[in-house]
């Protein structure tokens, strides 16, 4: 008897542990989920801050694959590239802040999550429709040569 409680009792602090980990994590930030409209913007004439071929990050598009006022989810990177006004790039997770399922398309002004509605700004990811709590996060990119780099 004392064998087994012990081994259920070492099990729930295992299982405790686990869940408070997981659900825990507020990204590091200190739970603040701050301004979003500092989010990094890319212009299409700026030059990439690391020397092109070094580093300069993984290419997901040209420029003129990304429709202005609109965007482009790439599922398997799991951004999604946005041109709120002509020239100007934002990039941010294509994980939604609701339910973690994957935006599927932008349209409208847009962000859009298949599973639960939410909508979020192409201008900033702020929401715009719940039950997402909070904006996607945005991601580092470069513009040069007409390529937009994931950094």
């Amino acid at each position: 008897m004392n064998t087994r409680r012990r081994t259920v009792l070492a099990a729930g602090a295992a299982g405790a542990a686990a869940l408070a980990t997981g659900c825990g994590s507020d990204g590091g930030n200190g739970g603040d989920d701050g301004d979003t409209s500092a989010a990094p913007t890319a212009s299409a004439g700026a030059a990439d801050s690391a020397s092109p071929g070094a580093s300069g990050g993984v290419e997901l598009a040209r420029t003129e694959d990304i429709p202005v006022g609109g965007g482009t989810v790439f599922k398997e990177r799991k951004v999604v590239v946005t041109q709120p006004e002509e020239g100007e790039f934002r990039a941010f997770s294509a994980v939604c802040t609701h339910a973690s399922c994957l935006v599927s398309t932008v349209s409208d002004g847009t962000i859009n999550c298949p599973c639960h509605g939410s909508k979020y700004s192409i201008t900033d990811a702020a929401v715009e429709a719940g039950p997402a709590p909070r904006p996607l996060p945005a991601e580092r990119i470069s513009v040069s040569g007409g390529a937009i780099r994931l950094t």
